[in-house]
C-alpha cells in the first residue's frame, strides 16, 4: 500500500466520525456511557478534531 492511499484511508475514516459527530448533534440524539449522559460540547470538539485531521489528510494526499 502506498503512501498516498493509506493516508486516503485514514482521511475517509477520520471524515466517517467527524460525520457521525455532526449527525449527534444535528438530530440531538442523547448518549450515556455508564451512567453519564455525555455532553454536547465535547461532540463539537470531536467534530472539530475529526474534520480537521480529514481536511489535512487529504490535503496532504494530494501533494505530489
Amino acid at each position: 500500500m502506498s503512501h498516498k492511499t493509506f493516508t486516503r484511508i485514514a482521511s475517509a475514516i477520520f471524515l466517517l466520525i467527524a460525520l457521525g459527530h455532526l449527525s449527534r448533534l444535528v438530530f440531538k440524539w442523547s448518549l450515556s456511557l455508564g451512567g453519564w449522559a455525555v455532553p454536547f460540547w465535547i461532540n463539537w470538539l470531536a467534530l472539530f478534531v475529526f474534520a480537521y485531521l480529514a481536511l489535512e489528510g487529504f490535503r496532504l494526499a494530494r501533494e505530489p
